[in-house]
């Protein structure tokens, strides 16, 4: 691809979207941080709980499908900016409605609004992500989701500080929130106009530009969902996805009901995955540009198989642990790998991210219940079966995100 920016410019860029994934593991872990607060404020039994994070589940599914009609109507530096001052004000909200009113039902609303700007958001930087790594010439979104993951750290920490000192979580949240925000205002100034997106040309043209049609748009985004390959795509990251994110729900439990072992001993191995994820997202990059996606999710697939299979079946602890990194391994690259691929056709990148990211969230919301109601019945390890062969077909459907240039040249 032909270069069109100076290495400064790509820079900047570069550097205002990682600040965007940052700021997003930030918000998202400071909520989650301050659960156990909001509980007690709020005075909710745990079936009641589960009720109330469902808010930010359902405004995530919501914000994910309005993404498209967002970069459509305003262009990518207005829609960003819209979408993170949606989530910042819904943890505000859920501040205020847990510390100050005690309201359950403002505390839902809040968090539907958190997941809406959380979940535009993600489509969002991902659909800039995948831009600018085409331009830099290097795989850059496994980097981009790791420092997600730095962010997430940044904020259970800073989380965990606030709860210590009592800090109430309406001035938490709502400090984090002015954080989130204003990062965001500076970052935006340097993600380029691009028409494509719904942009005008350059700011000083922005009277006589004719901006494109977002209904036309939304039409064309909706027929993604007939594409083959987008579809094909979307297996690879439910794959990896529900490995992820069952790894986060029931890793832990099944170290200490599967295997007899302690709670700390549980919740060690469940750092050795998250530790393994993220080193696999710091090298993916390299390993990447090097082998190219496919032998990469292929290798992915194996590892991620093996690694299961070990954690299920595995007669010694050294083993399990073993089964952990390569389970945490084989996760790593699946999600950052498919929004690259979707994002390959640059006519409709944000209709194409948004798709596979619904199917990637679909697996995060259905991944917890499916995987607990398997294991009520023939126990948590037998149950993660179901992992090993969505891992497997990830695996098999790798060729549908090789590379454009490839895929051109092939045909």
């Amino acid at each position: 691809m032909t270069k069109t920016r100076g290495r400064r410019e790509l820079t900047r860029w570069r550097n205002a979207i990682f600040m965007l994934f940052f700021v997003s593991g930030l918000g998202l872990a400071s909520w989650v941080s301050r659960i156990p607060t909001v509980r007690d404020d709020l005075a909710l039994r745990t079936d009641q709980v589960g009720l109330l994070i469902f808010g930010l589940s359902a405004g995530s599914i919501l914000g994910l499908v309005a993404a498209v009609w967002l970069l459509s109507a305003f262009g990518a530096r207005r829609a960003l900016v819209i979408s993170i001052a949606t989530s910042s004000a819904g943890l505000v909200l859920v501040g205020a409605a847990a510390t100050v009113w005690g309201s359950s039902p403002i505390a839902f609303t809040a968090l539907a609004l958190v997941g809406f700007g959380m979940g535009s958001t993600d489509v969002m930087m991902n659909v800039e992500g995948a831009a600018v790594e085409r331009e830099l010439g290097i795989t850059l979104m496994p980097l981009l989701h790791a420092c997600f993951s730095l962010g997430t750290v940044a904020g259970a920490l800073l989380g965990a500080g606030a709860a210590a000192l009592a800090v109430s979580v309406v001035w938490h949240l709502s400090l984090v929130a002015a954080l989130a925000l204003a990062a965001a205002a500076i970052a935006v100034r340097f993600v380029p106009l691009r028409p494509a997106l719904g942009d005008p040309a350059d700011q000083s043209a922005a009277h006589t530009v004719v901006r494109p049609n977002w209904v036309e748009r939304m039409r064309t985004s909706l027929a993604v969902w007939r594409d083959p390959s987008i579809l094909l795509i979307g297996v690879i990251v439910l794959g990896m996805t529900f490995a992820e994110g069952s790894a986060s729900d029931w890793l832990a439990l099944a170290v200490v009901d599967g295997h007899g072992q302690s709670d700390a001993t549980g919740a060690l191995v469940f750092g050795v995955f998250v530790s393994a994820m993220t080193v696999g997202r710091v090298l993916g990059g390299p390993v990447l540009d090097r082998f190219g996606r496919v032998p990469v999710l292929r290798a992915c697939s194996v590892l991620g198989v093996a690694g299961l299979l070990l954690v299920i079946l595995a007669p010694a602890i050294w083993l399990l642990i073993v089964g952990t990194v390569l389970w945490g391994l084989g996760a790593s690259l699946g999600f950052p790998v498919g929004m690259s691929a979707a994002a390959d056709d640059t006519a409709n990148a944000a209709a194409r991210v948004s798709a596979v990211a619904m199917i990637g969230y679909f697996a995060f919301l259905v991944g917890p219940p499916v995987l607990g109601l398997i294991g009520e019945q023939w126990g948590i390890l037998n149950a993660l079966f179901v992992i090993v062969v969505l891992m497997a077909l990830a695996g098999l459907a790798a060729p549908a995100a090789r590379e454009r240039a490839q895929t051109a040249a092939a045909g």
